[in-house]
Order: C-alpha cells, then structure tokens, then sequence
C-alpha cells in the first residue's frame, strides 16, 4: 500500500560566512538517509470478503407473507440494492424523525465517539511532525566574575565583573532510515480510521435503539390498552356469575374459576406497565434527556408505515457497508503497522545535530563579526543488551496481529448473523401476524354472531362477555405481531450497515 513519504527541511542557511560547506554537507547527509529509507515490518493487506451469495443457508422466497390490516403488506427483498440514507423516514412517522434528530444531536455517547476521532486525528498529525527537524531557540544572559591572575584570561577586558549574552539555535533531526516514524504513523492513522468508523456504528446503533424503542414503547401502550379491556370484560363476567350464583344458576366453583381467571388476567398489567415505563426511559436517555425530562412520544403502531421494499444488497459486499467490521479492519491495519515499529527498534538510530549562534559581553556586540559559533554532528546508537525487551516487544506485536485478525473474523461471522437472523425474523413476523389478523377477525365475526344470538334471546350475556374477551385478547396479540414486525425490519436496516446522515462533528463537540 501506498504510504505517505517523508519531507525533510533543508539544513542551516548560510547565515555566516563559511557555512555554506557546512549547509552542503547537511543537506547530502539528509539525503543520503532519506536514500536508505525503507519501512520495515510487514505490509497490511486487506482481507478478502467472503464470497457467497446469499445470507442464510436456505434460499429466501423472494417476499415475505401479507396478511390484513395495517403492516400487513408482504415485504420483498431486493438485492444489489443498498440501504438508502435515513432509512427510518421510510417508516413515515414525523414524530420518529425527529427522536432520532434529538438523539444524534444530543445523545453522549455519539458525542464521546466524536471526540475520540478528533482525539485520533490530532495524534496522527502530531507523530507526523516528526518527519520534519526540531528547531528550538535559545538565549541565555548573565552576570559572571573572572578570578583574574589565578587562571589563564578569559577575556580581552581585564575586569573581572562582566555579562555574557548567548542567543543560539539547535536543530535535531532524526532520520526515519527504517521507517519506524511512517510506521508509526500509518498505525495511529489506523486507528483514526477505526475511530471514524466507530462513530458511525454509534450513529447506527444509537438511530436503530431509538426507532426500536419508539415502536415498542408504542406497542406496549397498545397491549396495556387491550389488556385494560379485556380485565374489564373479566371484571363484568365476574359480576354476572355472582348474580347467578346468587340466583342459584351456577355453581360455587364457576365463581372461583372466574376469580382465578381475572387474577391472573391482573398478574398480566403491571409487567407490561414497568416495561413501558423502562422503555420510556431508556427513549429519555436515548436522546439525550433525563428520565424525569421526558417529552411524551406521539408514535402510534396504526399511524406507522410498512417499508416494504427491503434491499439487502450484494452478501459480500456486506464487510463494506459495516462499519463494525471496517473499524475491526482498521484496527488490524494499525497492529500490522506496530510490527514494523518494533523491528525498527532493533536496527541502529541515527540522529543529526546542529547548533548556530553568538556570544557576546554587550548586547550591541552581538552577530558580529567573531562573535559566532556553530557545531555540526551525527551519532549513531544500536541497542546491544536490553535483557530481551526489545525481543518480546515484537512478538508482542505479532500477538496483537493475530488478535486483531481474530477480532476482525468475529466481527465478520456477527455481521452476517445478524443479517440472517433478521431475515428469519421478518419471514417469522410475517407468518405470526398473518396468523394474528385471521385470529382477530374471526374472533370479531365471532363476537358479531354472539351479539346477534344475545338480541334473539339464544345466549346469556356471560357468552358475550366471553367473545368480547377472545377479541381483545386477539387485538392484543395482534399489536404485539406488529410491533414485532416494524422493530425487526428495523433491526435488518441496522444489520445490513444502514447508512445515516450525521450532523456535523464541529455541532457534536459542544454538551447538550
């Protein structure tokens, strides 16, 4: 792979006379080892995707089963077509776009995903200024006292009380002879890599937990909504067997059996209450609130919208479009590139110094002429004994290799099991809800053909009471199969790698 090369400065200007041989010499000891640089260690290559074409070991059917009713609709599956950009508006819930505006605008964990990239990106700028020389300037004054007539004479006045100005400029320059420095580079460029793609797995991750939440907090309303109702059906057949009872129709046992009955009807409520109002918290946190914060949802199951038309693209173009998997890359990427570094560490350094300045008793006399000094020099140092550190260090790194791979092939397994999982699912939902449409209107015609027999006189009202308790309890199983439907065609956007428009980074780095 093509790696960025570096760019050396030209070494100390002519600023005195007789330094410009010093300048040549400078220069073409630069360039003799910007010659030799060679970037040691392996190069990374990227895997290769699996090739297969499908997701899931059986063949799907081209489209999922209908049924009636609202999500009803049967959902085809279109490969080579890839998930469109803002996949949630497809459920055409004005209330849903805007949870996932408030989540990507204010949600903390997007906004520490969002720091962590900037944090990546300024320490990859960062190494690479070690490309370039380091040139650091100096000046030092003082005020000295010379023991005359004890030692040789150190300066040309014969006072002994004297000050001494000394303005100089050190440059240091360390070649990169076998590229640990791009190494090191290239491996912390990775790792922005890998931080830009975990910040789209949040944006993914956060804008699915929300429609997922939105569509079950709306579904357990309707359940909660349903069951109320039919407890209330129970509560009135429980009136009426006690009347007869009373009036010596039935017998005692009927009554206890309707009490049991309703008790356990009553056992069903406050499970679905705690979880709504969980889900209603977690939909606070979600986008950025406190629980105590919430703003009351609007998202109603009937007022929600199929998507029906669900592209799953090419399978094994799968590793691209997840960003999961391209940051597992990623990382692999920079643990390749820290082998490099380590083998660097084995081979000799080289570092190139030099100094240029003046040195003066007064301030005016300074830069002229006999005033200046320079000093030019290169050493080299190669590690002969470190106990084995250096060593180990390496086959640490040839470690971390084969765990980032590992990592990588894991990510990969779960991304194309997560897709075949949602794909069952849909197939799964289709069938139930298909099932709980035909239970909730034949439980309706039931309930029909019951208030008509109860007007001729034929039935009691206990038999309709009855029927209206088989339709609620359809009404609610079949809420629960469409809440089930819409939550796993969004848990399918979210597995093929859904594509989303975040806002901009300058807007995540400030608290909400």
């Amino acid at each position: 792979m093509k790696l960025m090369e570096p760019r050396y400065r030209r070494g100390l200007g002519p600023a005195h006379g007789g330094l410009m041989g010093i300048s040549t010499f400078g220069i073409l000891t630069v360039s003799v080892c910007a010659a030799l640089c060679a970037c040691v260690g392996p190069n990374f290559h990227r895997p290769a995707p699996p090739r297969i074409d499908r997701y899931t070991a059986e063949v799907l059917p081209p489209e999922t089963a209908s049924a009636t009713g609202p999500a009803g609709a049967a959902q085809k599956f279109l490969s080579e077509q890839d998930v469109p950009r803002d996949w949630w508006a497809r459920f055409g819930s004005e209330e849903l776009d805007a949870l996932v505006a408030d989540a990507l605008r204010a949600n903390p964990s997007v906004q520490a995903a969002a720091a962590a990239l900037r944090q990546a990106q300024e320490n990859t700028a960062a190494q690479r200024g070690y490309y370039f020389p380091t040139v650091q300037g100096s000046f030092d004054a003082s005020r000295n006292h010379d023991a005359l007539g004890v030692l040789s004479p150190t300066l040309a006045s014969p006072a002994s009380f004297f000050n001494l100005f000394r303005p100089a400029v050190t440059v240091s320059y360390v070649p990169d002879v076998f590229g640990a420095n791009r190494r090191q580079v290239e491996s912390l460029a990775a790792q922005a890599e890998a931080s830009r793609f975990q910040l789209d797995a949040t944006y993914l991750t956060l804008t699915a937990n929300v429609v997922t939440a939105a569509i079950e907090e709306a579904g357990l309303r309707a359940q909660i909504s349903g069951t109320q109702r039919v407890i209330a059906l129970e509560r009135e057949a429980l009136l009426v067997l006690r009347r007869e009872l009373e009036l010596g129709a039935i017998a005692e046992g009927d009554v206890f059996a309707q009490e049991a009955a309703l008790a356990q009807l009553e056992a069903t409520l406050p499970p679905l209450n705690r979880q709504l109002q969980q889900t209603q918290d977690s939909l606070a946190v979600l986008t950025g609130h406190l629980p105590a914060q919430l703003k009351p949802t609007h998202v109603e199951l009937d007022r929600l919208t199929l998507p029906t038309d669900l592209p799953l693209g090419v399978p094994s173009q799968l590793v691209e479009r997840r960003p999961d998997v391209r940051a597992a890359e990623a990382q692999l990427h920079a643990a390749t590139a820290q082998v490099g570094v380590t083998i660097a560490s084995l081979l000799p350094q080289l570092t190139i110094t030099g100094d240029i300045g003046s040195s003066a008793t007064a301030m005016s006399d300074l830069f002229k002429a006999g005033t200046g000094f320079w000093s030019l020099g290169a050493g080299a140092s190669q590690t002969l004994f470190a106990g084995g550190t250096l060593i180990h260090r390496k086959r640490a790194a040839e470690a971390a290799v084969d765990q980032a791979g590992a990592i990588y092939r894991s990510a990969v397994l779960t991304a194309f099991q997560n897709v075949a999982d949602a794909l069952h699912a849909l197939n799964t939902d289709a069938d139930a809800l298909n099932a709980a449409s035909r239970a909730e209107i034949a439980s309706q015609k039931s309930l029909d053909v019951v208030r008509h027999k109860l007007e001729l006189g034929s039935v009691s009202y206990l038999a309709l009471i009855n029927a209206e308790q088989a339709y609620q309890q359809a009404v609610v199983s079949l809420a629960q199969a469409r809440a089930n439907r819409y939550a796993d065609t969004a848990a399918l956007f979210q597995a093929l790698g859904g594509s989303v428009s975040p806002p901009p980074l300058s807007n995540l780095s400030q608290s909400h």
